[in-house]
């Protein structure tokens, strides 16, 4: 006999602002269920778990939560208030009859000594203070709202697997997909304003979504051609009969009013990267590369080679040093030792992770605009800023809304509109998925893969990084970063071999080379030196290239004199075909130097 469920809402409306938020929506949890809640930035799942656990009042409709059970919420903000260090906050938790042991346990596992005081948490810090608050208990029913956030990679391997190992309900919100993936058995799926429920993990969610969107664009499109027929009839078919006519006319408006008040589905964000004119075909080159902080190695003897079109992620542990690692390898701080060599032509466009560029205070419009103007520069060009603001799913009425009340995801689509208005064929971008919704993602994950530059970016998001990177570049410890051939699936199988081969053979191999760096096929393993003309080139090449990268600047500055093609049209095309061949040799130049550079590394000099 099936049991009850330990929490029902059913019906559930709550409006703000005049803009209904949820409009009749259901929710059911029974014992030991485990099922996620997904939907688009602010279509209010945080506001329905909210419900959820007791917080918030809805408008209308049943909240029950049966006799005896415990439910224990885990807020986007945890709220330290009362409490000086993270023991009294997280033993605040526990109640009669919990292990109390179990909050020690926890905190240990988290990385948390107890004695940190609240008032001094990093993001990730409070993040996992409040993991361990709302887990000492053991409740029947956890609701978690975006536990991901702000954790590295091992304490999101580590959540998953403690949340696998408890007995009791969990309702999920998160953008991150392989933990949902992970740890679902039943989808949620709240879109304008009501729950839809499917009984099969995340894993499915897309195509049952994609399946429901297209039904209702099937019944919408017999809705429209049903009014087309009885217009027509309107207009041409009135007889004598008036009951009927009446009824008809009654039933036509009806339909009318059944399309004008229907949901449409929210769009999607509309992602394209401005283009800027291509670079050379090397990016960066790092070589001995080595940077820290007092004793402590944030990177230590790093070789690193970056190609025209590489997607590179930067994965390790919170305090690993990845924003020092993009800083130092982009130019930005100098190292201790080693050296960085940048390509030719880069226009590189970054997007931080803190977002302390949006002035608090400040309206949206003027976040895009830069403020005092209507308009955006976007790839050079102007547009109104109201039309630039809907391709990123903002409401004109939203235009003068501080952008310290948006949400999360709402500060990520403006920081998004303000990187990829800029023309760009480097993009920099240090965790670019936090509080993007899924559907954002996805967009995001296909402008990256067809995008014609190199991208080099910092994320924990585990499948976001297999879809888009061609090489990781992992942290292995003491200031040492290995690169591997893929995304972070990938690098976890080839690291497993490696340790694997270790341990056979008792040999470490340097952890600081690339992984990319292919030996040249066909090379007897006798040979043990380069020839004179090849070490001749290595050494010309440098200068070859730097200069013709200044003949390409001239050319462009050249070209770009406002009334040069009006006044000497043949001498523009004649120029115009000048910088298309240095192009190209630049190009062949760089290909010839790598060659040359991978044959000396192979031949150890």
């Amino acid at each position: 006999m099936a049991q009850p469920p330990l929490l029902t809402l059913q019906g559930i409306t709550l409006t703000f602002g005049g803009r209904p938020l949820l409009a009749g929506a259901d929710l059911s949890v029974a014992a030991g269920e485990r099922l996620c809640l997904v939907g688009r930035n602010g279509s209010g799942k945080s506001t329905l778990l909210k419900i959820a656990a007791g917080d918030v009042e809805a408008d209308s409709g049943v909240r029950f939560v049966q006799p005896g059970a415990t439910i224990r919420y885990l807020l986007q903000e945890p709220d330290f208030a009362g409490h000086s260090t993270v023991r009294s906050y997280v033993e605040s938790g526990v109640t009669e009859g919990d292990d109390e042991y179990r909050a020690s346990y926890l905190m240990e596992q988290l990385s948390l000594t107890g004695d940190e005081g609240t008032a001094q948490l990093s993001g990730g810090e409070a993040r996992r203070a409040a993991l361990a608050r709302v887990l000492a208990p053991k409740p029947d029913i956890l609701l978690l709202d975006e536990p991901t956030n702000h954790l590295d990679l091992p304490a999101i391997e580590w959540l998953e697997a403690e949340l696998k190992s408890l007995r009791c309900a969990l309702v999920l919100i998160s953008h991150d997909r392989r933990f949902l993936e992970n740890l679902s058995q039943a989808t949620i799926w709240l879109d304008r304003g009501t729950a839809r429920r499917m009984d099969r993990g995340f894993g499915h969610f897309e195509a049952w979504r994609d399946e429901v969107l297209e039904e209702e664009q099937r019944e919408q499109h017999k809705l429209d051609r049903k009014i087309v027929r009885e217009e027509h009839w309107l207009r041409y078919g009135v007889t004598a009969r008036r009951k009927r006519n009446v009824r008809r006319l009654s039933d036509l408006q009806a339909l009318r009013e059944k399309r004008r008040t229907a949901l449409r589905a929210q769009g999607n964000v509309n992602l394209s990267a401005g283009d800027a004119e291509v670079s050379g075909k090397l990016v960066i080159e790092a070589k001995g590369l080595s940077r820290s902080f007092g004793e402590r190695p944030i990177v230590r003897d790093l070789d690193l080679r970056v190609l025209r079109g590489d997607r590179i992620a930067i994965t390790g542990p919170n305090g690993a040093g990845k924003t020092t690692l993009i800083r130092l390898i982009t130019g930005q701080i100098e190292p201790d030792a080693g050296s960085v060599r940048l390509g030719t032509n880069l226009e590189i466009v970054s997007l931080e992770q803190d977002r302390t560029s949006l002035v608090p205070g400040s309206t949206l419009r003027d976040a895009l605009t830069g403020g005092g103007s209507d308009q955006v520069i976007v790839n050079g060009e102007a547009r109104h800023v109201m039309s630039w603001m809907q391709d990123f799913l903002f409401r004109p009425e939203q235009a003068r809304t501080p952008v310290d009340v948006l949400s999360g995801g709402e500060r990520g689509r403006i920081m998004l509109a303000r990187a990829l208005s800029k023309p760009s064929n480097f993009m920099v971008l240090d965790e670019p998925t936090n509080d993007l919704d899924l559907e954002t993602l996805d967009l995001m994950q296909e402008l990256l893969s067809s995008y014609a530059g190199t991208v080099l970016l910092v994320s924990h998001d585990r499948d976001f990084i297999d879809r888009v990177a061609t090489s990781t570049l992992a942290f292995e410890g003491e200031g040492v970063w290995r690169e591997y051939p893929g995304g972070y699936t990938d690098m976890m199988r080839q690291a497993g071999d490696a340790r694997a081969e270790v341990k056979r053979t008792g040999e470490v191999k340097p952890a600081h080379k690339t992984a990319r760096t292919p030996a040249a096929h066909g090379q007897s393993p006798q040979k043990k030196k380069m020839s004179f003309k090849d070490k001749h080139a290595l050494e010309t090449l440098p200068s070859e290239i730097e200069k013709l990268g200044q003949e390409i600047a001239a050319l462009q500055e050249k070209m770009a004199v406002p009334d040069f093609y009006a006044s000497d049209p043949a001498g523009f095309e004649k120029a115009a075909a000048n910088l298309k061949a240095t192009q190209t040799r630049l190009s062949d130049a760089e290909e010839r130097w790598l060659e040359l550079e991978m044959l000396r590394e192979e031949f150890g000099g």
